[in-house]
């Protein structure tokens, strides 16, 4: 028996702050862009918080690492700018080797006060593997689980991390929780009208992707998979955790 079609979810109109939190500059448009072209069509204010600037991002169309960093910084802006995103932090970790540590959830924990989102989006950092040929990147699951904690307790407690309190960062609470990439996920976003700009984004990322077609194919493919479960064309999926109830 075929599964039940999930309704494709709309985020509440009070949740007006987004905070997508990634290791890779890439990231988000591998995974969320659709979702997060569509938030700031709707007018809500869509920030990007990248812990590292994918300085070990070597591959067949960028062989050697010099200068690689402020390139992808330069591709991060643009994919941004496409997608509507209001703002860019990057944390610039050193790619390839993130560790969740303290003091990666206490930079995160600051983010998180400064810009005081409703909703905050990462990977799930349970996940290993998916299938059977795509073991998932460390530096994904280190960030997922940072942000998690920073997230809960830390953004909400003054007495942890008390140093943020001189730097006038009080607590704050984020209402909602997106965790994409997960295995059993409970939410679909709706992007049959945001994906085209989901892949112009990621194609402005050309020193990871290069310049062929390949990505309006594979990322046609992956929001079709998911669409199905939510009886639409094309969505992203993601495990949706409510941890304050508002208007």
């Amino acid at each position: 028996m075929a599964p039940t079609p999930r309704r494709p979810h709309a985020l509440h109109p009070s949740l007006r702050t987004i905070l997508c939190v990634s290791a890779h500059p890439d990231d988000n448009e591998f995974t969320i862009a659709g979702s997060v072209a569509a938030w700031a069509r709707d007018g809500r204010d869509v920030v990007f918080c990248l812990v590292t600037s994918g300085g070990a991002g070597t591959n067949e169309h960028t062989p050697r690492s010099d200068g690689l960093v402020p390139l992808r910084e330069r591709e991060c802006w643009e994919a941004a700018r496409i997608l509507g995103v209001k703002d860019v932090v990057f944390l610039r970790y050193q790619d390839g080797v993130v560790e969740p540590t303290l003091g990666l959830r206490r930079d995160l924990t600051r983010v998180i006060r400064r810009h005081k989102p409703d909703v905050v989006v990462c990977g799930d950092p349970t996940v290993r593997w998916y299938g059977n040929e795509y073991l998932n990147h460390p530096d994904h699951r280190a960030v997922g689980s940072a942000a998690l904690d920073a997230v809960f307790p830390s953004a909400e407690t003054g007495s942890i991390f008390p140093e943020l309190l001189a730097e006038d960062l009080e607590p704050h609470k984020v209402r909602e929780v997106l965790l994409s990439g997960a295995n059993s996920p409970d939410t679909w976003i709706d992007i049959s009208d945001t994906l085209e700009l989901k892949c112009a984004a990621l194609k402005a990322h050309v020193s990871q992707v290069g310049s062929g077609p390949w990505v309006d194919t594979l990322l046609r493919e992956w929001a079709a998979r998911a669409g199905k479960r939510a009886a639409i064309p094309y969505a992203e999926a993601y495990r949706r955790m409510v941890l304050a109830r508002g208007d």
